[in-house]
């Protein structure tokens, strides 16, 4: 069986784990924490990266500083995971979900402005698949409106849009290292904060409401409660796993990239015949060959086409079901203006396996067998 994900593994994992064992300082900002932040900033330009525990705690992270209070609106699709809308729902507010671009299935930034009201405080935007929303009219947008952008780029890792890292456009960019992303430590993320103003209440956020990090830093006596806050972050060692990763970065996303380009070439006949939809990378985005999807005629077409796979051993999957019509999208949010394609391309679209060691053999092979289920 082709699995639909593999974690990745470089080899050097293990003995980072090791290394931050024998450190003697296993919880959060050991070592390999701080490399893996500094990493990261170096890389983006971002003014402060802070590992998490998850995309989901930097996602309420951004909240938190966002000051998002009861009776709030954030603009979002309805299209993405349960932790976009979590981290607000969380603080009271109510998700207002707008329909997303069939090309991209991005948050449509044309829908956005007439979606806001007198209440709404911020836009959460999903960077689906790696590939970047349409940022300079959604910057605009809030610009004039005075609203914060939380840029929810659990899958947007090495990606940028108009030269500019996914995660560092708007206010606060949220990144998952998860499993199932491009570069993972099991469980983990990353809150990346624009405006260094926010810093300070960010790190007291994250390590319970205290002033902690600066006590380790040597700048106060003594460590006090400032604040509410949660425990916000990673064991060194699962940040010894991700770092031995960031250093083999360009090489995973260019395999990525590599086998994202096989399919794409492969299957491009599929389309052209009709029988198919690939994705679409607007001019100005840069992607991460996170993900490679292709969108069958309807439901019923996908759902033959993922048990055809696998019963030639090949674990193919649907992705979101809508938020707005999940029970929790129900009690707490709602859809604003038509969803005219939410629903519909989230029925259509399936996800082929794509992961660091993914083959080039496999890939042929994969794409050999959607050809024959088309008939091609």
């Amino acid at each position: 069986m082709i699995n639909f994900n593999v974690p990745p593994f470089t080899g050097k994992e293990m003995e980072y784990m090791r290394q931050a064992v024998e450190n003697q300082k296993i919880c959060g900002d050991g070592t390999f924490t701080q490399k893996c932040s500094q990493w990261i900033e170096e890389k983006t330009k971002t003014a402060k990266c802070l590992l998490t525990t998850s995309c989901t705690h930097a996602l309420e992270m951004a909240a938190l500083l966002a000051d998002i209070q009861p009776g709030d609106e954030v603009i979002m699709p309805s299209y993405t995971f349960v932790s976009t809308a979590d981290a607000f729902v969380l603080r009271g507010a109510k998700a207002v979900f707008v329909d997303i671009r069939p090309d991209t299935m991005n948050i449509d930034e044309n829908l956005i402005e007439a979606a806001i009201t007198e209440k709404t405080k911020a836009i959460a935007v999903v960077h689906y698949a790696g590939v970047g929303c349409e940022m300079d009219k959604i910057m605009e947008i809030a610009g004039r409106h005075g609203l914060i952008v939380v840029e929810d780029a659990a899958q947007g890792m090495m990606a940028s849009y108009k030269g500019k890292p996914l995660g560092t456009i708007g206010d606060f960019g949220c990144f998952s290292f998860h499993e199932t992303k491009n570069y993972s430590m099991g469980e983990g993320g990353a809150l990346l904060i624009g405006d260094g103003s926010y810093v300070e209440k960010a790190e007291i956020f994250r390590e319970k409401g205290t002033n902690r990090s600066k006590y380790f830093r040597g700048q106060v006596d003594k460590y006090r409660w400032m604040n509410y806050g949660s425990s916000y972050l990673p064991s060194d060692m699962n940040a010894a796993y991700l770092y031995a990763q960031l250093e083999l970065a360009d090489e995973i996303n260019d395999t990525r990239l590599a086998r994202w380009n096989c399919y794409y070439e492969r299957l491009k006949p599929l389309e052209e015949k009709g029988e198919i939809e690939l994705p679409v990378i607007p001019e100005g985005c840069i992607h991460n060959g996170h993900m490679f999807y292709i969108k069958a005629k309807g439901l019923e077409e996908r759902t033959a086409l993922i048990h055809f796979l696998k019963e030639n051993g090949i674990l193919a999957v649907f992705h979101y079901v809508p938020l707005h019509s999940a029970p929790a999208g129900i009690k707490f949010g709602r859809f604003h203006g038509e969803d005219k394609h939410t629903t519909k391309e989230s029925d259509r679209l399936l996800r082929l396996p794509m992961f660091y060691k993914l083959t080039e053999e496999e890939v042929l092979y994969i794409s050999g067998k959607v050809k024959e289920f088309y008939g091609a």
